[in-house]
């Protein structure tokens, strides 16, 4: 979906950016960075673009006004004219310092770079892209003299590992533009910094968020809501529902609403304890999930991770399971007073 292999650094400026918190202050370049070699530009470029995989896209938002989201209104002048990207990169840097107040939050470098000849799904597109490094690694420099192999070191940034990056291609502008970020090393408030209150951003109405918010619904539903709507549900009942959620999304192409309750959640008093649970989900986080959308394999992909379909034990074993739920049996034992699980198979490997 997202393909760089033509696409070039036009302009770039850095600035550093510290913690307001701790008074870390700002220290601002007077000019765009002048490239000496394309070499370095190379460089920077596969730093800059290689994270940047996912078809994850997000809109830069206001509750008021798009206009009044600063980011948006600063990029959209550098997409109006060029020349506008040191100014606004300026006003890019003092806005995130203002949102740099948590604790955590490290002081770093931060780049303001205009992209030309991106691609998005065939189109080229320029695009504007805001990163933060913040991790600083040592590195050692070997080198041979006349009479000995030198050894230094040096602290740097590691461009096999980019810390926060955003890329602003110029679509969808009326909408907050079409936005994809990468964060990799924050974490709770540290992070939100940098979505949330910097960028301001909010999910696009697309197939990938509506397939990863679906699937994030089961996950809930199953292990949250339904032990406390159905009495008789196990463990097992459980993991057989996370199970076949996910085959549902992976064996179809579309989501439909009722196909999906009709063929994995089946019974009827389930059925309507799910349709609830939706209006309660998308109620609390204030999204709209469609009863029928193109499902996306790459946030399939992703939300897979969290269905495990495991059943634990006490600290002694954990079951998992995979397919047939007919082959475990829950029993209980009024001698030992305790619970067990009966496990039916042929072959042990």
């Amino acid at each position: 979906m997202i393909n760089f292999s033509e696409a070039e650094i036009s302009k770039l400026v850095v600035h550093n950016v510290g913690n307001k918190s701790n008074d870390g202050g700002i220290k601002l370049s007077k000019q765009e960075y002048q490239f000496e070699n394309n070499a370095l530009k190379e460089v920077l470029l596969k730093y800059l673009t290689t994270p940047f995989k996912s078809g994850e896209f997000y809109n830069l938002f206001h509750e008021s006004e798009l206009k009044l989201n600063e980011v948006y209104s600063y990029v959209s002048e550098i997409f109006d004219n060029k020349a506008e990207l040191f100014t606004q990169s300026v006003s890019l840097a003092k806005f995130l310092y203002e949102q740099s107040t948590h604790p955590k939050v490290k002081v770093g470098e931060f780049y303001t770079v205009y992209f030309t000849d991106c691609t998005i799904d065939g189109e080229l597109v320029d695009a504007v892209g805001l990163f933060k490094s913040e991790t600083k690694e040592t590195f050692l420099k070997v080198h041979p003299t006349k009479d000995n192999i030198e050894i230094k070191y040096e602290d740097g940034v590691n461009i096999n590992k980019l810390d926060k990056g955003c890329m602003i291609f110029n679509l969808e502008r009326e909408q907050g533009f079409l936005v994809s970020i990468v964060d990799t090393v924050s974490k709770g408030y540290d992070a939100q910094y940098w979505k949330d209150h910097f960028l301001h951003l909010r999910e696009r109405n697309d197939n990938y968020h509506q397939t990863q918010n679906l699937l994030s619904m089961c996950k809930h539903f199953v292990t949250e809501q339904m032990p406390e709507e159905l009495d008789n549900a196990t463990m097992a009942d459980q993991a057989e529902l996370l199970n076949k959620s996910l085959s549902f999304f992976k064996e179809n192409d579309t989501f439909n609403l009722k196909d999906f309750e009709e063929e994995v959640i089946r019974k009827p008093e389930a059925i309507k304890a799910f349709r609830n649970f939706k209006e309660q989900f998308e109620d609390e986080r204030e999204i709209s999930i469609s009863d029928e959308f193109d499902i996306s394999s790459p946030a399939v992909k992703k939300q897979q991770r969290i269905f495990k379909s495991v059943i634990k034990l006490d600290k002694n074993f954990h079951i998992y399971i995979h397919g047939d739920r007919e082959l475990i049996e829950r029993g209980y034992d009024k001698d030992t007073g305790m619970s067990y699980y009966k496990v039916f198979f042929k072959e042990e490997s």
